[in-house]
Order: structure tokens, then sequence, then C-alpha cells
């Protein structure tokens, strides 16, 4: 049995980046820095270009870049974050090990049964690298066949990922050697004392007694460096996704426009994604819910919070498709107040087979087309402005269909019309003789000599009459005799004789025109 291959991926900037995320997008390139009890804990590259470095105090910070973007640490802004990480590993391996300890942030794959399915290990780190770009999180890896010996390396050093060398336990045993110390998450008086002693690396410490180790240590240290070598067993928990996925985003400014609610929604739709992916199944609807800026609550009455609900047409898992259906919602969107906090829902997932990349159109592709446009329309003008045509069982013809809005998926019947009349009847719906333009209402007609005028001349009735009588049970009864009639320009109207008296003053006595034919 092949020895397991676990590949540690290392986040040493999350705190940093989780918070630039909630950045507009223009303010992400300027010098930002994590504060924590008045010193500076980790910087951007900007702010370290202009002299910012961690532990520096906040005043001296500020003296150096008046213009620095600050912020605090966030647990759950963090613990959001490693969890999107992964979501996205879970593609790769369905083993999966968050790592959270203090400050130090990760997460560890076990690969070995995936690198046949993704084409080796080389083509399986660069498909992952790609998966985790869209993140912007700085991530160094590391592989080993102990989960703790990967961790260590990921910490240390870059460049020992998925390598001949770090799959060999003998090659692991010798690269943890040179690890530091410093490493090994002990407490801060346990790293101070075995700097004092001169003890900087993992060869120096394993050359102690370790008696004396774990009298002055304990000996959860020395399990620690059993473990990462292989030589104790190192049992893990795997990571489960949650079933329902509920994830928000601070603002670290208020948000007054649609545009900079899509770049903070952004990175809400990218964590949906991941989690969707993770759970093998795709996006049916979601909803975003924008909570506004209290002082605008209680002078103006506003709601907390405004909802957009979003539902597609085919269940998808593309980030762009998502963010076009956002912003199509977000720019029609009249904000009541400014927009603190981002919150975003979802629990409708579709578990099916994803659609495959066909080289011509076929007819699923050309029903996923269909199924995206009016996704975009019905985001675009509002889901009742978007409607189907539904046949209904009425021999009246202005009756014989009901416009209803277009639902994602289904075809609910409106609320008003009898389910068993939406039933498509058994024979021909439209036969050939009835016209597809009809005039809504229909148009009264002049006669003369009991035959009915169009525009000023007598019709030709060429085929009829067609009788209609219905809709005693209703209140809308039809009594009517219908004609194909030929107009003098050639043309042919469909009209009817209405059997019952009209009302008075109406210009006929009885004939209407009804339809056109094409």
């Amino acid at each position: 049995m092949p020895s397991p291959l676990w590949l540690a991926l290392s986040l040493p900037h999350l705190p940093l980046q989780a918070f630039m995320a909630t950045l507009p997008v223009a303010q992400r390139d300027q010098p930002v820095a994590l504060l924590h009890a008045q010193r500076v804990l980790a910087a951007n590259a900007a702010a370290a270009a202009l002299g910012i470095e961690p532990g520096a105090k906040r005043a001296t910070a500020l003296a150096l870049a008046p213009q620095l973007i600050t912020g605090q640490p966030d647990a759950l802004r963090e613990r959001t974050a490693l969890h999107t990480v992964a979501h996205v590993a879970l593609v790769f391996t369905p083993m999966v090990v968050l790592l959270d300890e203090g400050r130090t942030h990760g997460v560890l794959l076990e690969l070995r049964a995936s690198l046949r399915y993704f084409g080796g290990a080389v083509a399986l780190l660069k498909k992952l690298h790609a998966a985790l770009a869209p993140l912007g999180l700085a991530v160094q890896a590391a592989s080993a066949p102990t989960p703790a010996g990967a961790w260590l390396l990921a910490q240390w050093r870059t460049g020992l990922a998925l390598g001949a060398r770090s799959q060999q336990l003998s090659a692991l045993r010798t690269l943890l050697d040179g690890v530091p110390t410093t490493l090994l998450g002990q407490d801060a008086e346990h790293a101070q004392a075995l700097q004092a002693m001169g003890l900087t690396t993992l060869g120096g410490l394993r050359a102690q007694p370790r008696d004396g180790l774990a009298r002055r240590f304990g000996p959860a240290l020395l399990l620690q460096i059993d473990r990462a070598r292989g030589e104790q067993p190192d049992p893990r928990q795997a990571f489960v996704p949650a079933a329902v996925f509920e994830t928000k985003l601070e603002l670290h400014e208020r948000a007054d426009d649609a545009e900079q609610l899509l770049h903070a929604a952004a990175v809400l739709l990218l964590r949906l994604v991941a989690w969707a992916r993770a759970r093998q199944a795709r996006i049916a609807r979601f909803t975003l819910r924008l909570r506004h800026e209290q002082r605008h609550r209680q002078t103006e009455q506003v709601n907390e919070f405004t909802e957009l609900p979003i539902a597609l047409a085919l269940a998808s898992d593309d980030v762009a498709h998502l963010q076009g259906l956002l912003r199509e919602r977000l720019q029609r969107l009249v904000l009541p107040a400014p927009t603190l906090e981002l919150h975003l829902h979802c629990r409708e997932l579709e578990h099916r087979a994803a659609p495959s990349g066909e080289l011509f159109p076929t007819q699923a592709s050309q029903r996923e087309g269909l199924a995206r446009l009016l996704e975009r329309l019905q985001a675009r003008l509002g889901p009742e402005q978007v409607r189907r045509l539904v046949l209904v069982q009425d021999h009246r013809p202005e009756r014989g269909t009901v416009l209803l809005p277009v639902q994602p998926g289904v075809n609910t019947p409106a609320a008003n019309v009898p389910a068993a009349l939406l039933q498509a009847p058994q024979h021909d719906p439209l036969p050939l003789h009835r016209p597809v333009w009809l005039l809504h209402p229909a148009q009264a007609l002049h006669e003369r000599q009991a035959m009915p005028l169009f525009e000023g001349r007598a019709l030709q009735v060429l085929a009829g009459p067609e009788r209609i009588e219905t809709g005693w049970w209703d209140g809308d009864v039809a009594l009517r005799d219908y004609y194909i009639a030929q107009t003098h320009g050639g043309a042919l109207v469909w009209v009817y004789r209405d059997r019952l008296p009209g009302p008075p003053g109406e210009p006929g006595s009885g004939w209407y025109l009804h339809g056109r034919f094409g």
C-alpha cells in the first residue's frame, strides 16, 4: 500500500489579506496595516515600502504614512477565509484538515488517491493554485508523507510541494532537522528557553536527551516531533462543509452605489461557489442581504435590511454568470440608505452532473442559453416583466392562453386559473383555420345588407361558420359564428357575428374583426 501524501497550504498573511478584501478595489494598493494593542501586527507591501514593519507603534506608522489604512484582526473573518480555502481544496480530495493554531493558518490535503485523476502531481498543483488564485491569498505549499511534517515544511520554506524527494520519508526526516524550533507551536516561554539554550533547529533539539526534554518541556513537544518524522501515528479529523451557506462581509467604509456593492459581493460569491463545488453541487437560488447604516434607520424609518433574492433558471457554479445576474439586480436597486454590511445565504443546491463542453451546439446547450437569457432579462427588468404564454382549455380564443411569470425551473399555474384548465389539450390547440394574431378587444364592424364592412368595403366570406357557444358558467357568455373573410386588398381576416344582441350605440349589428392571418 503506498504511503500517504500530504500537501500543506500555509497562509502566512491571512489576517491582513482577509481584511483587505473588505476594502474598495481602489484602496487595496494603498498602504494597509493591521493593528493590535496599538502596534503593527502586519503590513502590506505598500506599507512596508514606506518603512512600516510588524511591531512598530501605531503613532510611528502614521507618521511614516499619514494615508495608512488600518484595521483590527477579526477571528471570524479569518476563519471564514480559511473555510473558503478548505472548500476549494475539497474539490481535489475528500480528506481536508483545517489548521488554525493561534496566528498560523493553513489547510492539509491528503492527495495520494487524487494524483492519477488530475494527471499527476504537477498538473494537480497547477490546478489547485489556479483555483486558489481568485481568493487573493498568498500560499506557501509543501508536501510530505506525514501531515505534521508537511505543515512544518510549508511554514519554513517554499518550493517543497509535490516533488519526488518530498514524498520519501527518509528525505523528510533530513529536511526536518533544519526546521527552526520557533515553528513548533510551543508557548512563548518554551520558545525563549529553547533559543536561550541554543536549540534553534529540530536537529539540535533531537540531539538532546529525550528524558531531559520531556521533564523540561513536557511530552507534547517530543510527540509533535515524532509525528512529523513519521515515528508516531498522527490521526486527523476531516473538514466537513456546512449544509447551509451563511457568510457576511463588513465593509471598511459605507457603500453608496451599486458598483461598490458589486465589488464587495464578488468576495461573497467566490465563497459561495467554493462551498457549492465542495459539496459537488451547483447553486439554484441565493439571497443577498444589505444591512444599512443605523442613523438613517432612526431618522428616516428605513428598513434595516434590503433583500435581493436571485433565482436561476438553470443551477450554476459559474462565478462570472452569478456576478452578471447580481449586477443587473444591483443596477436597478435604489439604496434607501448607505450599506455597511453584506450577508449571503444559500440553501438550495442541485446535485447533478456538470454540463459538458460540446464542440458543436446541442439541444441541451441551446436550452441552457435560453435559460441564461431569461435570467438576465428577469434580473434587468424584474420577474413580473418577463412572462410566458401557457395554453388554457377554453374555446373562447381570447382566453385560450394566459400570461404567467417565468419561474426558474418550474411552470407554476396562475392563482386564478384552475390547474385542470392549464393542462394541454389532447388535440391540436391551434387549428390551421385560426389566426395567431388576435385583436384585443375585438373591433366592431359596420355592415351593409347583412355583410360586414372593412375600411368601407364589403368583405368576401370564404369559409364558415364555426360556431362557439361557451362561457355560461363564469358570466362571460360567448355565442358566436366565426368566418374567414378576404379584404379588397386580398388579406385574410377572421371575423365573427355575435348571436346575442349588442349593447346600444355599437356601430354594427354584431359583426366583429377578431384576428388577422399572416
